[in-house]
């Protein structure tokens, strides 16, 4: 028996008749064959394979098996974006090396760092969910990490290209729009059923900034996509970079925004993490931000009411596939829960609500 043959393939998901010679053939943490393979826990839709053999490890990352139209594309980006994050301040997992050959396994891949610690959602592991002054220090890690982020010179990193930057203020309000209202094309769904979605339009259109600064946007920065370490309150890196773009990198502190939690918030929105006692209030947040990037954080208002309207518009997709059957039902209604809480919360940011 080979070695490749004695790995598990994951129901196909690896190829070890060609992916074995392939990473012996790179230049990656350890040396001889693999050892051992095991799915990590947490992607969604892509899958995290790590990956050991003598004296080193590393994680491969892939698509899903039934390939959608910009799977493999998505792979290239994020190993682009890794690669331009090198040496710098944001935390992120260290890239390796990326298989641009399709026959290897099916679909693009590539391979990074493997992360210490845990993705939070939920009950939170370790000291967090002990000691209020490590959620205190979780705030603030967060933070440190958007302000990262946004230190990132793009065109210096060769990220010039990575998305469209002309009139990024003026494209966000019809661009998400355009997406709400395409639902309506799915059978089963009656077309937009969110509150306050005309109000909080047009007040994003007469409230815009004169101006913003174009930076790398992670585009879904909040708890389940950030590592934090379990021996000491840090981020160990961001993840999931798939959703990644240019644009104005407030939006990622925005995007934490809209997952914390307030007395006075709209109801039916839990916190996304507990216990929740010891983290730092949204203005906090906001202090700390400006404090760390010497930006004008007047203008924060208008940013929280855009990732609330995204993040619900985008939300309603699945609620609107689960409408047209396409999705599960118990998975889709609690998902346009949530997009409505959106709504009213960007409602009561511009006092409609």
């Amino acid at each position: 028996m080979t070695v490749s043959s004695a790995l598990p393939d994951f129901d196909g998901l690896l190829n070890w008749n060609t992916l074995h010679d392939w990473l012996l053939s790179r230049n990656l943490p350890g040396t001889g064959p693999i050892l051992k393979v095991d799915e990590l826990p947490g992607g969604s839709q892509n899958h995290l394979f790590h990956m050991v053999r003598k004296d080193g490890e590393f994680v491969l990352r892939r698509p899903p098996r039934h390939l959608r139209k910009n799977s493999n594309k998505t792979m290239l980006r994020e190993s682009r974006l890794l690669k331009a994050l090198a040496g710098s301040d944001v935390p992120h997992p260290q890239f390796y090396d990326v298989c641009e050959d399709t026959d290897i396994i099916g679909a693009n891949f590539y391979l990074m760092q493997p992360l210490a610690g845990f993705a939070p959602r939920g009950p939170l592991q370790g000291r967090y969910a002990t000691d209020a002054s490590w959620r205190t220090a979780m705030g603030e890690e967060i933070v440190r990490a958007a302000a990262a982020m946004n230190a990132i010179d793009y065109k210096a990193v060769g990220l010039e290209d990575y998305g469209k930057s002309e009139n990024w203020l003026e494209r966000q309000v019809p661009r998400w729009l355009s997406q709400l209202e395409s639902y309506s094309e799915m059978e089963g769904y009656d077309g937009p059923q969110l509150p306050h979605v005309d109000a909080v339009a047009k007040w994003l259109d007469d409230n815009r900034p004169g101006e913003c600064r174009i930076g790398v946007i992670h585009g879904d920065f909040q708890f389940p996509n950030l590592m934090f370490r379990l021996d000491e309150p840090c981020v160990s890196g961001i993840i999931d970079w798939e959703l990644s773009t240019l644009g104005d990198p407030m939006l990622d502190l925005a995007w934490v925004l809209t997952s914390w939690s307030e007395a006075g918030d709209p109801a039916g929105s839990p916190p996304m993490v507990e216990p929740w006692d010891g983290f730092l209030t949204r203005q906090q947040l906001i202090d700390l931000y400006g404090e760390l990037t010497g930006r004008d954080m007047s203008v924060t208002p208008w940013y929280f009411v855009l990732a609330c309207f995204k993040l619900g518009c985008v939300l309603e997709g699945t609620y609107a596939r689960a409408c047209a059957g396409l999705a599960p039902m118990e998975y889709g209604k609690p998902i346009h829960n949530y997009a409505t809480w959106l709504f009213n919360k960007a409602a009561q940011l511009i006092g409609k609500n």
